[in-house]
């Protein structure tokens, strides 16, 4: 009788809360799912899906990706997806919006786990749910959600640890911190900043029973690491290649002595890019939010702390060290960031004029957030991305403008005539072209192969696949395609341009105001001797 009573109680405590966040829920949901496929799949999307396709459908493979030095969970996870839809693209996608949602969850217990807050909760988990940086890299095939996803669930489950000191929580901790690491390297800043929220035990004034607890939280951590690192390396290691992960990190960060022979290139720059991309993405309603959230930080000091460490320190590590920087490596601190902006709401009433500025603030966050999805659901290539994603994502050669349409044309002319074979050279090897060809074709008996870039003539295997009676294209971009257009070894079937380059990009100097991408059917310039039966495929 006294657990029902103790429901009863529960639920009409948090009833309303319970309505308000399944809200914002559905509200991040809708953001996350609608139109999923409306962005063309990004370079490393292609990537990552055709591994997912090759590793599920060959089981000797399942360590593809570290052949590239990349941690292969995310595609592990992304392999019955590929069964439930028939979309590559959604399959993949799919995984990071679900995981999206998790990590909004996981907002919502650790703001409340630190401040014992509704008001927070649900103020940062809508921030996170309605923000472009939560809902446009949650509708990405990449990893950078599920590190997200595991890195907060870390520190909600660390928290917990040093302040029950439990063994079964050291071990699930160690179970989230080995997915973490078997996703992605950025990882490591997860634990090496879990140790943080030691900060939150609370201490009595006798030294021996301190003692105690601070040796037991000690052993607990090591627990905790060792399953993680156990499982990463034991799991790892039964596949080829494990070396190849450290080798790949050195191509992305400077080695440790750059901190004192020059250390304002390239920190000065990039943490200026990492203020901008929140200011893009995040807008400059919430820095205002972010400030009054600050004011708390006499009464919730230590809170505060954990907090601004997780948010704060990868983003100045990063910009200190690494080579190559772009918005995902800072994504996984934004959930923190977003706590911080949502910690201004803590103890919130409205009659006071600084909580109506707050409102006021985040209604217009909500306001820009909603302005931001209406431009990239009905003008995708307006949206206003930072200038790396525009670049990666609207103009160069990582962009996937056209290959979703092309491989209809190809698809649609197998399926007019099966018994007819299809050959399609794409620009390149590895990346957009020809992962993201091979992704949609995997389905049908159509060969893919990569021919190289910078093309001044048609490759001899596209010759001589077209000699030998087969259809032939190419698919190549304009800056790689060096042959006139009026060519007559080839036809255009179709073309699909990309967004314009800015005039004070290199890229304008070198390949013009924009590229774009070519279908091009290769035509029979030489027929071969009726004597040859055989043609083999080669690159």
């Amino acid at each position: 009788m006294d657990q029902k009573i103790l429901l009863k109680k529960l639920f009409k405590d948090w009833k309303i809360t319970i309505f308000i966040g399944l809200i914002i829920l559905l509200i991040g949901t809708f953001l996350r799912t609608f139109n999923l496929t409306h962005l063309p799949v990004f370079g490393d999307e292609a990537i990552y899906i055709r591994w997912a396709q090759i590793m599920r459908n060959e089981p000797t493979l399942r360590f593809l990706p570290l052949s590239d030095g990349k941690q292969p969970l995310f595609m592990w996870v992304m392999m019955p997806f590929l069964k439930i839809f028939s979309d590559p693209l959604v399959a993949g996608r799919m995984v990071s919006v679900l995981t999206g949602l998790g990590t909004g969850i996981g907002i919502f217990v650790l703001s409340y786990l630190l401040l014992k807050s509704k008001n927070v909760s649900l103020a940062s988990m809508f921030i996170y749910m309605i923000a472009p940086f939560g809902f446009f890299f949650d509708r990405l095939a990449m990893a950078d959600s599920l590190l997200s996803f595991f890195g907060i669930w870390s520190v909600i489950v660390a928290i917990l640890l040093v302040k029950l000191q439990r063994l079964d929580l050291a071990m699930i901790l160690g179970f989230l911190l080995g997915g973490a690491l078997l996703t992605k390297s950025p990882a490591l800043f997860f634990s090496l900043l879990i140790p943080t929220t030691s900060l939150l035990v609370k201490f009595t004034k006798s030294k021996n029973p301190n003692l105690g607890k601070i040796l037991k939280i000690l052993l607990l951590f090591f627990i905790s690491y060792f399953i993680a690192y156990f499982s990463y390396n034991f799991i790892l290691r039964l596949g080829p290649n494990f070396h190849m992960i450290g080798l790949r990190n050195l191509d992305y960060v400077f080695p440790i002595s750059h901190l004192w022979q020059n250390p304002k290139d390239p920190f000065i720059f990039h943490f200026d890019r990492a203020r901008e991309w929140y200011v893009i993405y995040g807008s400059w309603w919430l820095v205002g939010l972010f400030l009054f959230g600050l004011a708390n930080i006499k009464k919730y000091w230590k809170e505060v702390l954990v907090l601004i460490g997780l948010f704060i320190i990868p983003i100045l590590v990063q910009s200190m060290f690494a080579k190559a920087f772009t918005t995902r490596y800072v994504f996984f601190t934004f959930p923190y960031y977003a706590i911080l902006c949502g910690i201004a709401f803590k103890d919130f009433d409205f009659k006071k004029t600084y909580a109506k500025i707050k409102g006021v603030l985040m209604v217009l966050f909500a306001v820009q957030s909603i302005y931001f999805f209406f431009i990239f659901q009905t003008n995708l290539q307006k949206t206003p991305l930072a200038r790396t994603d525009r670049s990666g994502f609207f103009e160069e050669w990582t962009s996937g403008i056209g290959i979703k349409e092309s491989t209809d044309i190809i698809v649609g002319e197998y399926m007019k005539n099966p018994s007819k074979k299809i050959v399609v050279g794409t620009e390149g090897y590895f990346g957009t072209l020809p992962d993201g060809f091979q992704m949609y074709t995997a389905a049908y008996p159509i060969s893919v192969i990569g021919v190289g870039i910078d093309l001044h003539e048609i490759p001899r295997n596209l010759n001589e696949s077209v000699e030998f009676g087969n259809s032939t294209y190419l698919v190549i971009n304009s800056s790689r395609l060096k042959m006139p257009l009026d060519s007559p070894e080839f036809e255009i079937v179709a073309s699909f341009p990309k967004a314009f380059r800015p005039q004070f990009v290199h890229e304008y100097t070198l390949h013009g105001p924009r590229d774009t991408l070519y279908l091009i059917k290769i035509k029979n310039m030489n027929p071969i001797s009726s004597g040859r039966r055989e043609w083999v495929l080669f690159s």
